[in-house]
């Protein structure tokens, strides 16, 4: 019997983005609720419950209602919103971190996918800490630039309007109050002791993301050779050689894939280390078909493009 998932939120720039990703797959059943329904509080009761396996893809409200909903001991959760990421009783859905974070997944019912900011953060930051190449006390700051789809529908409506405020043509700073809702996540997954300093910054192009981490004091190769050894045989996550592909990064470089790379740049005396992907991939749609995927105990990257 093939499992069936249900969308909570498929209309949303997430849930469109999983909804694509699984609408060619013969080896799921995919449970659409009628249009007119989506907002009726008892259909979706019944569809939830009727899932193996659920995205949310609501606002955190929403998201801790629809979980509110599910009645039953068998319906798995994989939440998109920033409802449970710091939440002990649910697990953190980000495989490559350890094989302890892969196992938990895998025997998951309630899986917090990662923000796509907290994303290339804690792919770079997470390893560097476990290791000890950095401690858990580092004054972190980290700046990352992502395409104006990371906004959702408002976001997009407005960078492509054709009378758009030409300010946009420019990259645009945000989140100056220094608190960034993926910040708690960051400083929670990483075992920080306080959280970064984080600059999040929103360029005029669709999709596709580049954070990068700033490392005062560290040996750039140590960096590397950390990272190189934490992602070693992993095919969603892995490490550029150091100084990266070619001598300039792209922030847009692997918009439409899936995977995520680590580009280690620096010398003896500091480091930056620059997670690339695509926020509407690694850094979230994309992330959540890989933990559905392994919960459901089948290939990683099936339906993925990595």
């Amino acid at each position: 019997m093939k499992p069936k998932i249900y969308i909570d939120g498929r209309e949303g720039t997430t849930g469109l983005q999983i909804y694509e990703r699984l609408g060619g797959r013969d080896d799921l059943e995919l449970l659409l609720i009628d249009e007119d329904k989506r907002k009726d509080t008892e259909e979706r009761r019944r569809f939830l419950n009727a899932a193996d396996i659920v995205f949310l893809c609501l606002p955190d409200a929403a998201a801790r209602d629809a979980v509110s909903l599910i009645e039953n001991e068998t319906t798995r959760v994989i939440d998109a919103s920033t409802a449970h990421r710091t939440e002990p009783d649910w697990d953190y859905g980000f495989a490559e971190l350890s094989k302890a974070h892969r196992a938990a997944i895998a025997a998951s019912k309630r899986v917090a996918n990662p923000g796509c900011h907290a994303s290339g953060f804690i792919s770079s930051v997470y390893p560097l800490v476990a290791r000890e190449v950095v401690p858990a006390d580092f004054a972190f700051t980290c700046s990352s630039l992502t395409g104006y789809s990371g906004g959702g529908k408002k976001m997009i409506a407005e960078y492509e309007d054709e009378n758009r405020d030409p300010r946009h043509a420019s990259e645009r700073i945000y989140g100056l109050n220094l608190q960034h809702k993926h910040l708690p996540e960051m400083e929670y997954v990483c075992g920080l002791t306080q959280p970064p300093v984080f600059v999040p910054v929103v360029g005029d192009f669709y999709k596709g993301m580049a954070t990068t981490v700033m490392l005062p004091s560290v040996d750039a190769r140590r960096v590397q050779e950390a990272l190189e050894a934490h992602y070693e045989g992993q095919r969603l996550v892995t490490v550029a050689p150091f100084g990266g592909d070619e001598p300039v990064i792209y922030a847009n470089a692997l918009a439409g894939k899936d995977s995520l790379r680590l580009i280690v740049c620096g010398h003896a005396r500091q480091a930056i280390v620059t997670a690339l992907f695509d926020n509407l991939g690694k850094g979230a749609s994309g992330a959540a078909v890989q933990n559905m995927n392994i919960m459901l105990g089948l290939d990683e990257a099936t339906g993925l493009t990595v």
